[in-house]
């Protein structure tokens, strides 16, 4: 990893070790299994989930913790769609591990209406 490698990314669903795009993470650093604060939603949006604020119904979410480089996190904006609005990358709160440093996590941006709730784990 380079000298940059100073983000932390909270993945919740194919980007996990395992899932059908957890080899884009190989070569960063996995830091723990995490826990969000209950102030989100995940929805199934097909083969992958989608995150949403909520902070009235919102449970934790479990996830994984990642330590990633510049190239990373560019190569993880163009894989989530942020330029096609897609997901948008922000902060996303943390109890599990308790972290001082900001997390980013990305969260979607379609409607989710008409999607069902995945409860609190990509499986």
């Amino acid at each position: 990893m380079t000298a940059d490698s100073n983000r932390l990314i909270f993945v919740y669903g194919t980007l996990k070790r395992g899932f059908c795009r957890g080899h884009h993470l190989e070569d960063q650093t996995f830091l723990s299994t995490a826990l969000s604060a209950a102030d989100y939603i995940m929805y199934n949006c097909g083969s992958y989930p989608g995150l949403v604020i909520d902070k009235l119904q919102g449970v934790s979410i479990h996830g994984e913790l990642w330590r990633i480089d510049s190239q990373c996190l560019k190569l993880l904006d163009e894989v989530e769609g942020v330029a096609e609005k897609l997901y948008q990358r922000g902060s996303i709160r943390l109890i599990q591990p308790e972290i001082a440093e900001t997390v980013e996590a990305y969260f979607f941006q379609g409607s989710v209406d008409q999607l069902p709730v995945v409860g609190n784990n990509w499986k």
